[in-house]
């Protein structure tokens, strides 16, 4: 097997500023074939018929209209010869072109200890809401839509609730999950519907609210921008007042075709809501559509559970263990001893009998690691990541000891510890509540500066249906349905809101979160905080919007000021006095606030938030907050953020090469955050700089993480590589340089 290492991060250069060893220069990309078939999705500028559409068509005879969009957005679908279609893409009627992407559900975990039953009278949010001492809260008349991997409508906790959909995977009006005992089998949508509205043993958020199922996620949990484009539409005509998303991919965008899809969705009535992500902790993480500016974007944070750490026997130290999907769990125990495992190949476990397994991930799959350590008699496996960061695995089936993962330094804390002999350690419990997850994606997003997500909800171990059960389940996934079940709670009580309207009240209404060292999260972290029920519903001034971003300011040499509108309107039966508050004071912002003033019984007013900077005092590329105003009995937060202008050059930022999951692959991850017109990792021989081809390359690369799967077959000969990551646009290029070596 291959071995892929990074040995040595060296340079961040713009192109003609600096130039590496032996001045080698990346060759032109391949020649795309005009041939080749692709796919995407066209934008149009003005409404168009299907017959109008194909008349537009004829001059491509290689084009195939495959889907018409008519609700979401004015456009549609096709495929055809990568010639045609990029002349297609100059017509004076085409707003924008978009390659189709793959959405996948956001959950990070599957298989794990399914069970037939659970307790009596279970309920996802622990109580009814009450609303007054005349009206209790279950969601009735109000009619929300799933967009996933189909429900198991004959789950004796959905059926009564079941309103019907359509497969649009399948092409047909039966959009019931992939049921089966093959890898490709989903439940993901049945776990997400029973959080809002299971009625049985099991009781949602809102049990009395009517489901209707949209299958654009197929085997496996992954779809097609295009299906969940589809489904979207069919959504706006079945006039769904609720619409949830869990799902998404790595483009931090606002404009790709689905994040604009659900904002027209929000002009049109419709409650959007969707998960953020599940890449965290890292900035920028945030994914579509959890960039939809209308839509109401979700983060997870965390319920009262006792959380396992491991401690090392005569410190302080405590690590946080993540259990992984399928193992048993942790219990608190007398101390034990921790071996070094390795990679987790079966030579490197010899002296783990009896011990817990610390192992590095990569070479193997995770199932193969803890296979090994049960062979060689382990007690348990700490997995540790091989880059930046946590992450959360799954073992696909069931072990008989704990497994668990941490990030790569808390593994590496643990591997200098061993060395030297302190390798007695034991398992402790913590109560933790109302963190942020640490998977839980973060903002802001590229482009626009606004603020994702917008609120936060419980989201870690989470509870719901699934086919032929129960099962609980971690991820923005669950975080966002809960969130849906609470917006149908309040459209019952309020019918006449505008999903603008309800968007505010939560987070009008959100409790701000601290971390554990009592810091505040930060705004793009948490949006205004973890949602609270019942106040939303009780709510009376409103809002909106519910945060502000200032975008980019000019960093010159005279202070710069922007201003954002704020309205606010009374929902309530009396009169409310409003009155802002200065924000905390911070070197360098100067803020300017309305006077207080009076509304009555329904009436709104518009006002001016003037923030004015000056550069000399202010330090940092990004400042955020919140300020806050006075309304009657009630304080509300409105989060906000700015930016000063960057340099509008492509930028490659965040490259991290490591071995892959699975024998002879190998990863890599970037993060571009202006995207590329071209991109490409080019590898040069170290010993005389001949070029040896690309890793990988592309055009038209959306921004955001760029994660691939690097297989052995694409690997050149054994040996030290100059790779250089480059990223190009606008006659700008951008690149790292970085030396990798491959063993065999």
């Amino acid at each position: 097997m291959r071995k892929l290492t990074v040995a040595m991060f060296l340079i961040l250069l713009l192109c003609g500023v600096q130039k590496s060893e032996a001045s080698v220069s990346v060759p032109p990309l391949p020649e795309e074939d005009p041939k080749a078939i692709e796919s995407g999705i066209i934008i149009m500028k003005e409404k168009a018929t299907e017959d109008e559409i194909r008349r537009l068509l004829k001059r491509y005879p290689s084009v195939k209209l495959r889907y018409l969009f008519s609700e979401s957005i004015y456009g549609f679908s096709l495929e055809g010869n990568h010639g045609e279609i990029l002349k297609l893409e100059k017509e004076a009627w085409v707003e924008t072109f978009s390659p189709i992407k793959t959405y996948k559900s956001e959950t990070l975990t599957k298989e794990q200890n399914r069970t037939n039953s659970i307790d009596k009278d279970y309920s996802v949010s622990g109580y009814p809401l009450l609303i007054n001492t005349q009206q209790r809260l279950t969601g009735r008349g109000v009619s929300v839509g799933v967009i996933d991997t189909g429900i198991d409508y004959t789950h004796p906790d959905l059926r009564r609730n079941y309103r019907g959909g359509w497969d649009f995977v399948d092409h047909d009006d039966d959009p019931m999950e992939t049921i089966g005992k093959s890898s490709k089998s989903t439940l993901h949508g049945t776990h997400v519907a029973g959080i809002i509205a299971a009625n049985g043993k099991m009781r949602g958020i809102a049990p009395d609210a009517g489901l209707r199922a949209y299958r654009a996620l197929g085997p496996g949990g992954t779809g097609t921008s295009e299906l969940v484009l589809a489904a979207i539409d069919q959504a706006i005509k079945d006039k769904v007042d609720i619409l949830n998303l869990s799902l998404g991919n790595d483009v931090n965008g606002p404009d790709l075709p689905i994040s604009v899809a659900l904002n027209k969705a929000v002009e049109k009535g419709v409650v959007a809501v969707v998960s953020n992500g599940n890449s965290g902790p890292e900035q920028w993480t945030v994914g579509a559509p959890g960039t939809s500016s209308k839509s109401i974007s979700v983060g997870a944070s965390t319920p009262l559970m006792k959380v396992p750490f491991i401690l090392i026997e005569g410190t302080n130290e405590k690590i946080k263990l993540e259990t992984m999907a399928g193992s048993e769990q942790w219990k608190s125990s007398p101390s034990f001893d921790l071996t070094d495992g390795g990679y987790g190949n079966e030579h490197e476990l010899r002296q783990s009998k009896n011990k817990v397994a610390l192992i590095k991930r990569g070479k193997l799959t995770f199932a193969q690691k803890v296979q090994n350590a049960l062979r060689k008699g382990a007690k348990g496996v700490i997995i540790y990541n091989n880059v930046k960061g946590g992450f959360a695995g799954n073992l696909n089936s069931t072990v008989p000891f704990p497994v668990s993962s941490i990030t790569k330094a808390s593994g590496e804390q643990l591997l200098s510890r061993i060395k030297v002999g302190k390798d007695s350690a034991r398992i402790i419990f913590k109560e933790e509540s109302n963190l942020i997850a640490a998977f839980s994606s973060r903002g802001p997003v590229t482009g626009t500066w606004e603020i994702k997500p917008d609120v936060v909800a419980p989201g870690v171990a989470i509870s719901s249906t699934v086919p032929g059960g129960y099962l609980q389940l971690n991820g923005t996934s669950m975080a966002a349905p809960y969130v849906a079940g609470v917006c149908a709670l309040i459209k019952q009580a309020h019918p006449e809101w505008t999903p603008q309207e309800i968007k505010a009240a939560l987070m009008n209404t959100a409790l701000p979160l601290h971390q554990k060292s009592g810091k505040d999260y930060k705004t793009f972290e948490q949006g205004s905080g973890r949602i609270q029920p019942e106040k939303a519903a009780r709510h009376d001034v409103l809002v909106m919007p519910g945060s502000i971003t200032f975008g980019k300011m000019q960093r010159t040499l005279w202070k710069s000021a922007e201003t954002r509108k704020l309205t606010i309107k009374n929902v309530g039966s009396g009169h409310v006095r409003v009155a802002f508050s200065i924000p905390p004071s911070q070197a360098g912002l100067d803020w300017k606030m309305p006077l207080p003033f009076e509304l009555g019984p329904g009436e709104k007013k518009a006002v001016s938030i003037t923030l004015r900077i000056d550069p000399d005092e202010l330090k940092g590329k990004m400042a955020e907050g919140a300020f806050s105003m006075q309304a009657g009995d009630s304080k509300i937060r409105v989060p906000y953020i700015f930016a000063f202008t960057e340099p509008d050059y492509p930028r490659v930022m965040g490259f991290e090469f490591a071995e892959g999951d699975a024998p002879g692959n190998y990863l890599y991850e970037v993060y571009l955050p202006g995207g590329a017109e071209e991109f490409g990792i080019a590898l040069f021989r170290k010993s005389d700089y001949r070029f040896s081809g690309f890793l990988d390359y592309g055009r038209r690369i959306e921004r955001g993480y760029r994660k691939r799967n690097i297989v052995q077959e694409n690997l050149p000969d054994p040996g030290l590589y100059i790779a250089k990551i480059f990223a190009r646009k606008a006659g700008k290029e951008d690149m790292v340089e970085t030396i990798i070596q491959i063993e065999p």
